[in-house]
Formats: structure tokens, sequence, C-alpha cells
């Protein structure tokens, strides 16, 4: 039996990112995880958002969330109206910006204690849960134009073995009879 883990990514809209999560799928697959999605054609749950992802998280034994670029803007302002000392505004272009599922379902896996795994597409505005560190694990970037060269990578490799021993981990530990005494 595969472990059950929940693949975290915004619905594709480039056939490159449905090229990357089917052969990052296969990837789970072949470690012997069984990736979990909401959403239609996969676990897909008819009660509100964040009610069929918890009900499908506390199912799984581990996360990962994959942030693809989503919304482009072209031109932006940080701090727009800063009227504190010390702050400016600041002029930002070519942003890319995520799904918000991609913050929000690391964060109720992070509440459950699983062990969580993020990739970001680069570009992706690094914020939030997507900062490196801010889940415990690396962050790797990756490029759509070298996906299967990302996915076959030692440095995907690595984080693969790292991240599935912690969610193996959970998987025993799930299993084991409650302790009176340590």
């Amino acid at each position: 039996m595969n472990i059950p883990v929940f693949v975290s990514r915004p619905t594709p809209h480039l056939e490159a990112q449905v090229r990357f999560v089917d052969a990052f799928k296969l990837e789970l697959r072949a470690r012997g995880f069984e990736p979990l999605t909401l959403g239609p054609g996969s676990s897909y749950d008819y009660d509100a958002p964040l009610v069929g992802i918890r009900r499908i998280l506390t199912h799984c034994c581990g996360l990962v969330s994959v942030a693809f670029r989503r919304t482009h803007v072209v031109s932006a302002t940080r701090h727009f109206g800063a009227d504190i000392a010390g702050r400016a505004e600041e002029p930002a272009m070519d942003l890319w910006f995520t799904s918000p599922y991609c913050q929000i379902e690391p964060a109720m896996a992070f509440q459950l204690g699983l062990p969580i795994l993020i990739l970001r597409e680069e570009g992706v505005i690094a914020e939030g849960v997507l900062e490196k560190g801010v889940t415990g694990l690396y962050l790797p970037e990756f490029s759509l134009d070298t996906s299967s060269s990302f996915i076959n990578s030692e440095e995907c490799h690595r984080l693969l073995d790292q991240w599935g021993g912690y969610v193996r981990m959970t998987y025993k530990r799930r299993g084991d009879p409650p302790k009176l005494y340590d």
C-alpha cells in the first residue's frame, strides 16, 4: 500500500504545468507514495473547499506544494502610500503570483504536524510559506523549461529522500499505539 500524500498546486493552465505535475506524481508513486489532490478528477469534495482539504490532509502523511506561476502583474507599487518613517513606496515590475491555496494548504498541513515540501516555479514571489526556511525544508525553484531535468536531478532526489523519510516516520507513528509512559 502506498502512503497517501497531498499534492497542493494551482489548476494548471499550461501544458508544461500538466507535464510537470504528471511527471512529479510518477516520481512520488515510484517512491511508494500515493498523491492525492482536491479537484475534479481526483479526491473532489463538494463541501466547502477548506473542509474538503482538511478531510484529505487528515488522511495524508505529508504534503507537497507546487507553486506554479498563475497571475502576472506587469507593474505594481510595494508599500503604496507609505507614510511611516523608514518606509517608502517601491516600484515593482514583472511579478508572478501563485494560487493562495499554495499558502493555505501548507499552513493547514503544518498545523496538523505533517512533513511539508514546497517547490516554487522560477519567478513566483517568495513570501509567506514560499519564503526559504519558513517550513523547515529547503525550498527549491524550478523552471518549466527544464522541469524533467529538475525532477531527475540530484537536488530533487535528495529533497524527496529527506522529505520521504519524514513522511514514512509519520506513517509509522500513526500506526503505533499510544504510550502511557515515556
